[in-house]
């Protein structure tokens, strides 16, 4: 076993809907000069990182609401490390992300999912408020954190992979990546089906048995009732549902409005990062 102080730790710390997947199986696993510790791996991170001979080490996980308490507990064992963060516009995160609560059997609205006005939510106004994140990244770990966004990576994703591959010193080339678009968001009329169908029916994944066995072939069942409902929900005709949409463009903008110096702040601050980084890199 090696001494855990004197290894190279980069920890990509999520979150969802800003990329991740992408990153996670198309990007990482090209990377080199770097051991990768992919997400199937994660709870055996610490571990595999001890006893290891390599000094140079990446590892990725998603987080949400946990962000606070697997941040922590990495720390404990590793405070050297790096971590990095993707962020992305609050308006289209909260799209994203509710539309993927809505797919999973979620049955709330917009407001429900984040209440701008009373923080009555399923995710709390805290859980949106970025710099209070890098807080968390600064909190624990005594490196600075990596803070990089989603805006980039879809508007130029060549750039961001090279420019990801640089701040945790590996190497990638990025001929070696595919870049094609292969899943396509759920439409409009399938979530909208999924949703007043969850309003009627629990569709949302939770623990039913302690036998494991069971508990696993309950979510199998689950899971393919959704992917059901998703897939017939094509098939209704126009004008069957309601011609609301399922997140109100005026949602969106309160959203937007709320976050607005939040954003600035994080990118403010994700700037001035990269210009230290730039600065330190080409002194002699």
């Amino acid at each position: 076993m090696s001494d855990s102080n004197e290894k190279s730790i980069f920890f990509h710390v999520g979150t969802g809907k800003t990329g991740t997947t992408f990153l996670q199986y198309r990007v990482f696993p090209k990377l080199k000069k770097v051991q990768y510790i992919q997400r199937t791996k994660y709870k055996r991170a610490k571990s595999i990182i001890s006893n290891s001979s390599n000094r140079h080490f990446l590892v990725s996980r998603e987080f949400d609401q946990q962000l606070e308490h697997e941040v922590k507990s990495f720390a404990a064992s590793f405070p050297q490390t790096v971590p990095i963060i993707v962020f992305r516009k609050h308006d289209s995160y909260a799209a994203s992300q509710y539309r993927r609560f809505v797919k999973n059997g979620f049955r709330g609205s917009i407001t429900d999912f984040i209440d701008i006005e009373n923080d009555g939510g399923h995710f709390k106004k805290a859980d949106f408020t970025y710099l209070q994140q890098i807080h968390i990244l600064e909190r624990y770990f005594n490196q600075v954190p990596i803070v990089l966004f989603y805006e980039d990576m879809r508007d130029n994703p060549s750039a961001f992979v090279l420019e990801f591959a640089k701040s945790i010193q590996a190497e990638i080339d990025v001929k070696d990546i595919d870049f094609s678009r292969k899943h396509t968001s759920y439409s409009e009329q399938q979530l909208k089906v999924m949703l007043a169908l969850s309003r009627k029916f629990n569709l949302r994944n939770r623990k039913v048995s302690e036998v494991k066995l069971l508990q696993s072939l309950w979510s199998l069942g689950l899971k393919i009732t959704k992917y059901a409902i998703l897939f017939f929900a094509q098939m209704i005709p126009n004008g069957t549902l309601s011609q609301d949409p399922l997140i109100a463009k005026a949602d969106l903008e309160r959203i937007s409005a709320h976050f607005k110096d939040d954003w600035e702040q994080t990118r403010s601050y994700a700037q001035t990062l990269k210009e230290k980084r730039s600065k330190r890199t080409i002194e002699p």
